[in-house]
């Protein structure tokens, strides 16, 4: 938004994919009618001009950018488009290779030299690939706009957990966690409040936020603090911040305006009765038995994500109580500080990827494409004795879908 160069890069990008999708629809539709033709070529390229207008005006137009619909669903089709022609034209590309190739096979014979220089020797399209490119970007568009009906399709997430160091009294603890809100993406507040009636039938002692409540400014709760005010635990409710609650992708007219809309944002934990913990800890007893609870600030390893938290704040003053969950946004903190520095921290709890909010999930395979950027995206992971969890979001960004990989409320049993 704020490099509108960037947009135009991207709509000379969509104009040759535009352009090389079209000579596939010229070949398949050889043996079509021309009335069929003209048809099918005036809508490729109706919807490749409104496209390409929608992305240039995007970056000039404030009331684009601010609005929900254009933000959420128009903006997501346009890179679903995208995306489509993009796959197609990988696969169109295939087929030029082969042409080039056969090309420069007959070009040493002397039928072909012959042939070459009367410019008869054309190597066609293959109809097939044509085809199958065509498939496969239309299928993943189809996927895409399938993947809208998913966004409020909550899934309870059941796991036990056993850890030879915890005590006695706090074995049978269940822990609901849930994270990446994103509340300026929900629109649907019956459906928010259907997967928190979710959230408290599972009964749990606890419930865990691991950050990311808003997309950019405080005021997105401002319509659903009551909806979430009701997660109620006897433990308590406790959360941290992620990336995306700290302002830090918003242009503000001042520095003193983020750190209000900060302010404020805490504000909103507390007002939902939700401890909020800054690079800290607070110690949970039963009986003669005590756990630490640490939460951070966002700390990421990954691209320029910030470092706003302290584990040496956090820490201190936990050396002596046996076993330590970590509340920390982003899972890359995992590997790059907590397993080398904090061995003792039995369990971290973090969020953050949402499964890019697609992919491939089953009980014997599980793939995303955010997986080549985190070793650690979704679900449960073990080194030691040492275990994360990576809940894969209860709301959504960008993309006002999920394809593959469901919105998500974990059930932790500590056993």
């Amino acid at each position: 938004m704020r490099n509108p160069s960037f947009w135009w890069i991207i709509a000379g990008m969509m104009l040759l994919l535009d352009w090389y999708v079209f000579q596939s629809l010229k070949t398949v539709l050889q043996p079509q009618s021309e009335r069929i033709r003209t048809f099918v070529f005036s809508l490729h390229w109706t919807l490749a001009v409104l496209t390409l207008l929608a992305l240039l005006l995007f970056p000039y137009l404030t009331y684009l950018q601010q609005s929900p619909f254009f933000r959420n669903y128009v903006f997501a089709i346009l890179v679903g488009l995208f995306l489509a022609k993009m796959v197609a034209s990988l696969v169109f590309f295939t087929d030029d290779i082969r042409r080039g190739v056969s090309w420069l096979v007959m070009r040493f014979f002397s039928r072909g030299a012959q042939e070459l220089e009367s410019g008869s020797l054309r190597i066609p399209r293959s109809v097939f690939m044509s085809w199958f490119g065509l498939g496969l970007g239309g299928t993943l568009f189809g996927t895409l706009l399938f993947g809208f009906r998913n966004k409020y399709n909550y899934q309870v997430k059941k796991i036990s957990l056993a850890f030879a160091n915890l005590p006695a009294n706090f074995k049978g603890l269940t822990i609901v966690h849930i994270s990446d809100i994103h509340s300026g993406s929900l629109e649907n507040h019956s459906a928010v409040a259907a997967g928190v009636d979710m959230i408290n039938k599972q009964k749990p002692d606890m419930v865990l936020f691991t950050g990311d409540l808003v997309n950019n400014k405080a005021d997105e709760m401002d319509v659903l603090q009551s909806i979430f005010a009701k997660i109620q635990a006897p433990l308590g409710v406790y959360s941290t911040l992620g990336n995306h609650d700290y302002g830090d992708y918003v242009a503000w007219p001042s520095t003193e305006a983020k750190v209000a809309n900060l302010e404020s944002l805490k504000k909103v934990h507390a007002n939902m009765g939700w401890r909020l913990l800054m690079n800290e800890h607070v110690v949970l007893e039963k009986g003669n038995d005590k756990i630490a609870l640490l939460g951070i600030e966002n700390w990421g390893a990954k691209g320029r994500f910030p470092k706003y938290g302290r584990m040496q704040d956090a820490y201190p003053g936990t050396e002596t109580i046996p076993f330590k969950i970590l509340m920390s946004h982003d899972p890359s903190h995992w590997d790059a500080q907590v397993r080398t520095e904090y061995p003792d921290i039995s369990l971290m709890l973090a969020g953050h990827t949402h499964g890019m909010q697609f992919g491939l999930e089953n009980p014997f395979f599980k793939w995303s494409p955010v997986q080549w950027m985190y070793r650690q995206w979704a679900g449960l992971y073990e080194e030691g004795n040492q275990k994360l969890y990576v809940n894969r979001g209860f709301g959504f960004i960008g993309y006002p879908g999920r394809v593959g990989i469901m919105p998500e409320i974990t059930v932790i049993k500590l056993v």
